[in-house]
Formats: structure tokens, sequence, C-alpha cells
């Protein structure tokens, strides 16, 4: 069986998977949700995106894990994707959920459609991200209960993060990787994975809920998860 090691987007953390963490666990994998620098209970201490790569490899080096499912959300696919890298023949996987993918040079904030707005509301929030109002959470397949538990849970955003760029060593196809396409978000995935899927280097997977699957499908998600926890 697997080791899922699971990190959540922006504004989350490792609470984010608690109704996920217990599917996995019940058809036998680990998992292993994780808070990156800066967020849920590690709030207030501004982290680079780096930092938050190391989060990851650190994490799976400190539980001694191998055949690892490392499983990146929204923006957590870019420390995750570097992070799959970084940790060798450990790596069974990398999937990621309705998520932003490292390009090596590029920052998150480069791949938002108005970067320059980004960076002002991060320089107005002192160099932090605050989280989304109820409203955005719209049409995303959330009941009312589920978005005022992500609202409720939700911390600022370490800015650093969003606006450092990636560093790779390697293409993202030598990775083995499967992409989780949300579809109430939007229909297609980004152009660089439809390129790795359409070259046969990545699987996609659509799933027909928003952008927040372990909130509104977290029993699918985990069984999607478990149905490719191997390379």
């Amino acid at each position: 069986m697997a080791n899922f090691v699971l990190v959540a987007g922006a504004w989350l953390g490792s609470w984010a998977w608690s109704e996920v963490v217990p599917e996995l666990r019940a058809a036998g994998h680990g998992a292993y949700p994780l808070t990156l620098s800066g967020l849920a209970e590690k709030r207030g201490a501004p982290a680079g995106q780096q930092e938050h790569v190391a989060d990851i490899v650190a994490e799976v080096e400190r539980l001694g894990l191998r055949d690892v499912v490392l499983v990146g959300h929204s923006y957590s696919g870019i420390p995750v994707g570097q992070a799959a890298e970084r940790i060798g023949d450990r790596l069974a996987r990398l999937v990621l959920v309705d998520a932003n993918v490292p390009v090596a040079g590029e920052s998150f904030a480069d791949r938002m459609p108005e970067p320059a707005a980004l960076r002002a509301d991060l320089a107005a929030h002192g160099g932090w991200w605050p989280p989304l109002p109820s409203a955005e959470f719209a049409g995303q397949g959330l009941t009312t209960g589920q978005i005022a538990r992500i609202t409720g849970g939700a911390t600022p955003h370490p800015g650093p993060s969003l606006t450092e760029p990636a560093v790779l060593d390697g293409p993202l196809s030598a990775l083995p990787g499967v992409y989780v396409k949300c579809l109430l978000d939007w229909p297609e995935p980004p152009p660089v994975v439809a390129g790795l899927v359409a070259d046969g280097h990545w699987r996609l997977v659509e799933l027909d809920t928003g952008h927040w699957p372990m909130f509104s499908r977290p029993a699918e998600l985990a069984r999607i998860l478990g149905e490719f926890s191997k390379a």
C-alpha cells in the first residue's frame, strides 16, 4: 500500500484533509496530511516557496516513508511538484488536484490572470494573501456548512511563497503524474498539463465538483487517489 502525503492549497492546513485521511487509512494506506510553514497552526511566520518545498521533503524523510504519493491541491501543486523531484526513488506517484503546476523560473503570481493585482494585494496586507470571502465559493459544489468550515479555518497565506520562482532540475514528464481536474472550477487542465497528457506522460481524471473536493467529495477523491497509488 502507498503512503500519501497530502498538502492543501493557499490559506489551508492539514485539517483540510480530515475527511479524506480516514478513507485512505480504511483502504490500508498511510495518510499524512501536512501543514506548510506560515499557515494554520504554523501561522504568522513568513515563508517562501522553497521553504514549502523543504517542508514536504523533510516530512517524507522524518517519517521514513517509501512508496510515497505526493498530493498537491491548488497552490501547493507548485511546491509538491518540486518536492517530487527531490525525494528520488521514494516517489510512487505525483497527484495534483485542481492544482497549479511548477514551471522552472516562474512563480505562482506569474501564472495568475492579473499578476500585478496579486502583488498589490500582498503589499496592501503586509506581505500576506488574505483568505477569500464566502461569496467566492459559490458554484463550487459546496454546502453552506462546508463553505463556513473552509472560511472559518483559513489563515492568511505567506506572500513570498507566491512570488518566488519554481526550481526544477528536469522536465515534469520525468515524474509519474496524475492530474485531477475539478470541472465546476474550470473544465480544462492547465496547458502544461494538457501537453503532458497528450504526450502520454501523465493521466487526466475528471471530477464533477468544484475546486475544493476534499470538502465537497472527500470519499470520491480518496477513491481516485487510491486507484493511482502506484507508478
